[in-house]
């Protein structure tokens, strides 16, 4: 499997890496990719990060690479939009794309790949290991995602009966 992450949308998606984006650029990339690198040490995909590049990046697309995994910035002009989109009708089937971009999903239906929305694969498969993301962050974005909305959990007819027998003791 050949995963395509949407990098700018992932780390704007993502509390906590949100905030070390809002403090520095490059701190938010590096701090997305060295998640991305303990992702692939588990998992070993292939797996490939589209950044943009369209406002103020190189006149060429440039790629590097960072502990196994292929670093994409498009050309100025180009959005990562597109570079995601040509890299989805190439590996076709074998694709699965991590963005919350709409536009971006229904072109991986179209080309029969798979897609997960940003926020849910963080939650699910992203994990700092060495606790390099702020902690004041994750607290917040556990604690939102813990709540169930919903009428709590009621216990059974006979269970409630025991207890109101029991109260009356």
């Amino acid at each position: 499997m050949h995963l395509i992450v949407d990098g700018y949308n992932v780390i704007r998606q993502s509390p906590r890496l949100q905030f070390l984006d809002v403090m520095d650029l490059q701190a938010g990339r590096d701090a997305l990719l060295e998640l991305l690198a303990h992702y692939r040490r588990r998992s070993h995909h292939q797996i490939t990060v589209v950044f943009d590049g369209w406002q103020h990046g190189d006149l060429k697309e440039s790629r590097d690479r960072h502990q196994g995994i292929s670093i994409i910035y498009s050309r100025r002009g180009e959005r990562a939009d597109e570079v995601i989109k040509r890299l989805l009708h190439q590996e076709r089937e074998r694709a699965l794309v991590v963005t919350s971009d709409r536009e971006i999903q229904g072109c991986a239906e179209q080309a029969k790949a798979a897609w997960i929305n940003a926020s849910q694969f963080e939650l699910s498969h992203l994990h700092d290991p060495a606790g390099a993301a702020d902690p004041d962050a994750e607290a917040n974005s556990t604690a939102r995602g813990t709540h169930k909305k919903g009428p709590a959990r009621r216990l059974s007819k006979r269970l409630r009966q025991r207890q109101q027998r029991l109260k009356k003791l």
